[in-house]
């Protein structure tokens, strides 16, 4: 297992060499499109050992997968956004989730030992700096609008309440430093990549109370505070607490850089990610066998569904007909 290509968006990619892989090919595509296993070795320049699919939070981009004669990731982050997930899934031979709570959902031809857990993460060189002028109190950094209805109503309730509140989007890594407190919402109730990126710059961090392993990875008042989901009083409870508390917020900052260092960056994630490889590896040949046997019944059962409801959507007919090809 010396080749991987990677297709959709970076999250780890750019610390797989240091694990040890000899080629690495990423890449990345603005206007969707669709790729067959013929497109990743032309753009590739190789035969590649790994096939790993990213989430880019479109429809798939990726065809016949059930079919590659390598072994095959697919890299899911937004499962509580996009239902169908799980059955695509069903045509690789291991999957990456991010949010804990959804992996049942994917255990269908998948067994749990094809399935890993792998939780957002901060980067590796995201990471504070020389300490920067406070700005504001409390800063959300994201985007707020009719796709985000929960968290417009909560971010103008909680600024009703907090005045110092700022809500911005644009670049959290520049921001972040400028602000005494770091607010995280969950529309969904996924543990969000915003929860990693400001402990990961020694931010001060209020965020829901939430399940998908938040628990398990932080301790609550140790490593940051955490509010009654969609309660803003809770959250103005938490965000006072720490702006009239200097040395717990110090604390807090201090903590919760320790953990993201000690465990979640990048780097821990491609290491998991390439442990787990290595484990498939003596085994590889047995596992693309068993799959490529089974592509007809996984099109039918999985795929089929999927592709045909996006063949209704999708306006391109070029596209269209790529789906309704890959049903069949």
């Amino acid at each position: 297992m010396q080749n991987i290509f990677w297709i959709g968006n970076p999250f780890f990619v750019k610390q797989l060499a240091a694990c040890g892989w000899k080629n690495v090919f990423w890449h990345y595509f603005e206007n969707f499109a669709i790729f067959t296993y013929e497109d990743i070795v032309r753009l590739a320049g190789f035969a590649p050992d790994v096939v790993v699919v990213a989430d880019k939070s479109m429809p798939p981009f990726v065809l016949g997968v059930e079919d590659f004669p390598c072994l095959t990731v697919f890299y899911a982050v937004d499962s509580h956004l996009q239902s169908w997930y799980p059955y695509y899934a069903q045509a690789f031979d291991l999957c990456l989730v991010s949010l804990k709570d959804h992996i049942p959902l994917f255990q269908k031809r998948l067994t749990s030992d094809a399935i890993l857990w792998s939780p957002p993460f901060a980067q590796d060189d995201f990471r504070p700096k020389a300490p920067q002028p406070k700005t504001w109190d409390c800063l959300f950094v994201g985007r707020v609008n009719e796709t985000t209805p929960k968290r417009k109503l909560f971010l103008e309730a909680l600024g009703r309440l907090l005045p110092g509140l700022h809500v911005v989007f644009g670049d959290f890594v520049q921001l972040f430093p400028k602000a005494r407190v770091v607010l995280n919402y969950c529309e969904h109730g996924d543990l969000n990549f915003r929860v990693f990126e400001a402990m990961g710059l020694g931010r001060a961090l209020v965020t829901p109370r939430i399940a998908n392993g938040q628990a398990e990875l932080f301790r609550e008042g140790h490593d940051m505070l955490c509010f009654d989901p969609d309660q803003p009083h809770s959250a103005l409870a938490c965000i006072e607490r720490l702006l009239n508390d200097a040395t717990l917020r110090q604390s807090l900052e201090d903590n919760g850089l320790v953990a993201i260092d000690r465990a979640h960056r990048a780097s821990h994630r491609a290491q998991a990610f390439t442990a787990k490889i290595r484990a498939l590896a003596p085994k590889a040949q047995e596992i693309i066998a068993e799959r490529r046997s089974q592509a007809k019944a996984i099109r039918r059962t999985y795929l089929r569904l999927p592709y045909l409801l996006w063949a209704k959507e999708i306006t391109d007919q070029a596209i269209q007909a790529a789906y309704l090809a890959a049903s069949r």
